[in-house]
């Protein structure tokens, strides 16, 4: 008879455990992010996603005492499915002890619920969209992740493995040296395109106050990484008027670049901010009363600077459009005191990872999703 028992669970309390039992189980690592609570229970239990996803949430407990000892989400998102002809769950939220007993118990509960739905395989970890944490951690376990990503122990991957599951794809993360900016090639580049396209800077400040100019944002963002991203599900109505509500009130013209062409419509972006990690470790998952200073003060802080988001819109991509982009947000790194930028995690088979190469960086992190049939 197995020492653990894994329940379904529903009540706000029991979703308290869920998101608290992770801040116990790296109590002791220093490299581990903590997320905000509030933030947390809002994806699980109110999100826009929510309207069309399904969701399952368990913990595994120890039976000797009652404790907490690993949980799991299940999803199926009927987008995805429909949008890439599968027959998919995903799993996320998959934290455990070191026990291969409790990932088991926790992996079979959500494999069991996803053939009950109809599901042929199951991959993981991701969240219900694009935007949200996704990727088992691999290689970098010594660096502190950004805000947006998740961390893991290593035994994770050894775990999976010997459950079944076999690499889906790998995302990569770099760090680059920011202090210089673009290359003066690229900056030769960039000016002959601005010239030519009668290009300009665009203000994310005035873009914010724009709801019109946001949701051009969101499509050019639906556009631009429909066919580049792996396992991209565009947004719909009520994503975009989450994400901005989430996103766009930590963007500002220092951080973040938005180029326009001659009549004021969206050709490329940049979104970036500081690296807000070691304020959300000193926030330990809450804002209130003191983990709102720590975020701020880090939000001023621009020597570390977390790449989130960068594209072009389709018919500007492959037109060199990118030079203009690296040149802008080069020029705002030089002028902030910028040393460092940290990517955000790109597929590995996508030639896009290659433009990082004009610049002095180093494999920050590499990330991992799995794939196992049912």
């Amino acid at each position: 008879m197995s020492k653990y028992s894994v329940i379904e669970i529903s009540s706000r309390k029991d979703i308290r455990r869920f998101i608290e039992f992770p801040d116990w189980l790296y109590r002791d690592c220093p490299q581990y992010v903590p997320a905000l609570h509030g933030d947390q229970m809002k994806s699980l239990t109110s999100c826009a996603p929510l309207r069309y996803c399904k969701r399952k949430l368990w913990l595994a407990y120890r039976n000797e005492d009652g404790a907490v000892v690993g949980r799991i989400s299940g999803m199926i998102n009927p987008r995805y499915n429909e949008l890439y002809g599968k027959k998919r769950a995903r799993f996320g939220w998959f934290d455990t002890i070191d026990d291969i007993e409790v990932a088991r118990l926790l992996l079979e509960t959500a494999e069991d619920w996803a053939r009950s739905e109809g599901m042929t395989e199951i991959h993981g970890p991701l969240y219900y969209n694009t935007l949200g944490k996704q990727g088992m951690l691999v290689e970098g376990f010594e660096n502190v992740p950004v805000f947006n990503v998740l961390y893991n122990y290593k035994y994770y991957n050894d775990f999976v493995t010997e459950l079944g599951y076999v690499k889906e794809c790998d995302w990569l993360e770099l760090r680059m040296d920011a202090h210089e900016g673009a290359p003066e090639k690229l900056r030769r580049v960039s000016a002959a395109l601005m010239e030519r396209y009668n290009l300009h800077d665009g203000s994310i400040e005035a873009l914010k106050k724009d709801p019109a100019k946001v949701k051009e944002f969101f499509e050019a963002y639906n556009e631009s990484f429909a066919k580049g991203v792996y396992n991209f599900i565009p947004f719909d109505d009520e994503e975009v008027k989450e994400e901005a509500g989430i996103f766009l009130p930590f963007l500002n013209d220092r951080n973040s670049v938005v180029i326009l062409d001659s009549d004021n419509h969206l050709v490329a972006f940049g979104i970036t901010i500081p690296d807000i990690s070691k304020a959300l470790q000193k926030a330990k998952g809450h804002l209130f009363p003191f983990g709102w200073y720590h975020v701020m003060k880090a939000l001023r802080n621009y020597e570390t600077m977390d790449l989130m988001i960068n594209g072009a819109v389709p018919k500007w991509q492959n037109t060199g459009i990118s030079a203009v982009l690296h040149t802008k947000i080069g020029e705002r790194y030089i002028a902030n005191g910028t040393l460092w930028a940290l990517s955000n995690p790109q597929i590995e088979t996508n030639g896009a990872v290659n433009v990082w190469s004009r610049y002095g960086n180093d494999l920050y992190m590499r990330r991992r999703c799995y794939l196992k049939q049912l």
